[in-house]
This record gives structure tokens, C-alpha cells and sequence, in this order.
């Protein structure tokens, strides 16, 4: 990866594509633990399943390693972060657990041009609500419902290689109305058993860094075993990938002097 210097004329520094994609899947892994029917599903964790269904589609292109909620500061410590061209997030039962000064590292680096995957409950994460601006609140309900996930942008990266629907036999409901700001771009919709509609596959940019939300997989299903969901997440992490050389965090402090009433400011952006 291109090194790059403090002055701001780097910014905009075209980036040639790393090989490979460095990839950290995040999970909260607090299901798997307590409950004896998500861990049947996920023996090793939701993040490893997840974390395996990229390497098998991307193979050679991407580095994966996993973190986890328990890991000494998240397993987001600023080195790691500093390392990960897309990091991936599921988490539900224990947001609120998140250490307040880890989101603002994590949202910092996206601001830096880092990608952000954020999967089905993540949708509530203090990173997902942080970077959208809103509740991030939506309808639900966990009753086997069955789910199709429509391509409404065939020519989007992430929808190459994806059946149109994708066929969910069971999952968890997620309906309208989805409190997020309007989409960058609208890539899948799901629809449900009941009738329910969500915008399940939104793409955002945040500073330099690119975002997707992704609304299929409840743990209580064996969602991220599915082959299709498992190639959707794995172009999503090609896509969020940095087109730019990544801002150092110290850019994201910046001093100016500005002139008002013949007195200077000293102005910082966090």
C-alpha cells in the first residue's frame, strides 16, 4: 500500500488496489455463549461463519481475522483498526457494552476512508447510529418468516454473482419503516411472509469511507451459512475497500486561522 506523508496534498492520492483486502469481522459472540440453539448453528461463532464465507469467496484477495466484544478493548485497538481496509459488524444483545472511546476510534478511521460492513441487528450499534445521524429504529418480528431478498441495482458490485431473489427459507422479519437517512445507492430490497418490505442493502459514504448495511441474519437462523448471503457480504467487502489512500488520523485534527472581528480561531474537527 502506497505510504503516505502528513501534508494535505495526499488526500486525494489514487490508491493502487491492495492485495489483499485486509478484512476484521467483528462480533459481539455473546449469543453463541449463552444460548444452546445459536450455538448449535454457529459452533464457532457468527464472526468465524461469517469470516470464512469471505475467504471462500474472495480466497487469495483478502486477509481476514476475527475480534470479538470480550477481546481486550474490542479487538479494536488503534493498531488493528489502522490495519483493516473493511471491517464487518454484528452485534445485538449488548451494544450498549461497546466502550464509548472504541466507536469514536472505529468512526474515526471510517472517516479515514476505512469500509464498514454492518449486518442485520447491527443496524442499532452505537457506530451504525453514530455515522447514519438517526434512531436507526425499525419494525420486527422472529417467527420464521420466510425471506426474498430482490436486486433493485443489478449493476452494482455488490449484486454480481447473486440470484435474483435470494431465497431465505427462515429469518427474522425486518420491515418499514427503517429510520435511516435516504441511501446512497438502493441495492436489495427483502420482502416477507406477512407482506413487510425493508430497504435490506444500503450503501452510504461517510468522510472517505464507504458503508453498507446488510439486514438478513438473526442468530436463531443458520442465515450466514447460506451461499448467496455469504457472496453478498464478500462483494460488499470488495466494494467498501479504500479507493483512496487512507487520511492519517491526525488530519482528522486540523488547525486554520480564521479572521473575524481582527481576532484568530483555532478551530478542530474530531
Amino acid at each position: 500500500m502506497t505510504e503516505l506523508g502528513n501534508d494535505r496534498e495526499h488526500l486525494t492520492e489514487r490508491l493502487p488496489m491492495p492485495h489483499p483486502v485486509r478484512v476484521t469481522v467483528w462480533g459481539e459472540n455473546r449469543h453463541e455463549q449463552i444460548e444452546e440453539h445459536v450455538a448449535k448453528i454457529y459452533p464457532n461463532g457468527m464472526h468465524t461463519t461469517i469470516a470464512e464465507g469471505i475467504v471462500e469467496n474472495l480466497g487469495e484477495a483478502c486477509a481476514v481475522r476475527t475480534a470479538t466484544l470480550d477481546d481486550p478493548e474490542h479487538g479494536l485497538t488503534e493498531e488493528v483498526l489502522a490495519a483493516t481496509d473493511v471491517l464487518t459488524w454484528w452485534g445485538h444483545a449488548a451494544h450498549a457494552e461497546v466502550a464509548d472511546e472504541v466507536v469514536e476510534r472505529v468512526h474515526r478511521h471510517v472517516l479515514s476512508g476505512m469500509g464498514l460492513v454492518v449486518l442485520h441487528s447491527g443496524h442499532w450499534s452505537k457506530i451504525f447510529v453514530k455515522l447514519m445521524g438517526t434512531t436507526c429504529t425499525l419494525r420486527w418480528r422472529s417467527e420464521h418468516d420466510r425471506e426474498l431478498i430482490w436486486t433493485v441495482n443489478p449493476t452494482h458490485p455488490i449484486a454480481q454473482g447473486v440470484p435474483h431473489p435470494i431465497v431465505l427459507d427462515e429469518d427474522e422479519m425486518y420491515g418499514e419503516f427503517f429510520d435511516i437517512p435516504a441511501p446512497d445507492e438502493l441495492v436489495f430490497v427483502s420482502t416477507f411472509s406477512g407482506g413487510e418490505a425493508i430497504r435490506g442493502g444500503c450503501t452510504f459514504r461517510r468522510g472517505h469511507g464507504k458503508i453498507f448495511y446488510f439486514s438478513p441474519g438473526d442468530q436463531d437462523y443458520p442465515v450466514y451459512h447460506h451461499r448467496d448471503v455469504r457472496k453478498v457480504i464478500a462483494n460488499a467487502v470488495g466494494w467498501a475497500r479504500p479507493e483512496l489512500a487512507r487520511r492519517p488520523p491526525e488530519l482528522l485534527r486540523y488547525e486554520t486561522d480564521a479572521f473575524f472581528d481582527g481576532k484568530s480561531y483555532t478551530g478542530a474537527i474530531r
